[in-house]
């Protein structure tokens, strides 16, 4: 991520909705990423609502994610994050932030595909272990060994994740930062698309 790119761009609101129009932006990636706390910064800067699809989940089910899964098993959970991100998916322009595994989902995926413009917020092992440590509410690190079952997740997951429209390395350091390339990367993208 290059500073003299990052200083180059501003914001260019109009354009960027008028190339929106009603498609959402939609941030994928690993837990730990930082879809959350970029999206809510990027969705400021460029004058978005922001919506978690994992807490619409949790709105919808009365349960956190963590309950979700103990009371009715990952399965379960998957069924209602397909028909939560497909619903959320019909009111944009939006930034929304999704869980970890929706992008895996064929079903969401060609969703997205057709009703945004996706980004893969790519991060290394260690930025993504130190991140998730600070919470307990990670269904899919809490038995076993966390480390272990990221990077099973990076092997299984990142191949999918790298159909993503655009791509951002999330790295330690500030949010604004990545939130400025992530604005760079999308005007440059909206520049190319003709067709949207």
């Amino acid at each position: 991520m290059g500073v003299s790119k990052v200083n180059q761009c501003s914001v260019n609101h109009s354009k960027i909705m008028r190339i929106l129009g009603t498609k959402s932006i939609v941030l994928i990636g690993l837990m730990g990423c930082g879809k959350s706390s970029i999206g809510r910064r990027l969705a400021t800067r460029i004058d978005l609502p922001f919506l978690d699809s994992d807490e619409e989940i949790e709105k919808a089910a009365g349960k956190t994610i963590l309950e979700i899964f103990s009371d009715h098993g990952e399965a379960y959970f998957r069924d209602r994050e397909r028909l939560i991100v497909g619903r959320l998916l019909q009111h944009g322009p939006q930034v929304l932030a999704t869980g970890g595994g929706a992008f895996i989902c064929p079903q969401i995926r060609e969703a997205i595909f057709k009703r945004g413009i996706s980004i893969w917020l790519k991060a290394e092992l260690k930025v993504l272990m130190e991140r998730v440590s600070r919470r307990e509410n990670r269904p899919l690190l809490s038995t076993g060994d966390p480390g272990e079952t990221m990077r099973r997740l990076m092997v299984d997951r990142y191949p999918i994740y790298s159909l993503a429209e655009i791509t951002v390395e999330s790295k330690a350091g500030i949010v604004e930062d990545v939130v400025d390339y992530i604005i760079c990367r999308l005007e440059d993208y909206v520049t190319k698309v003709t067709d949207f």
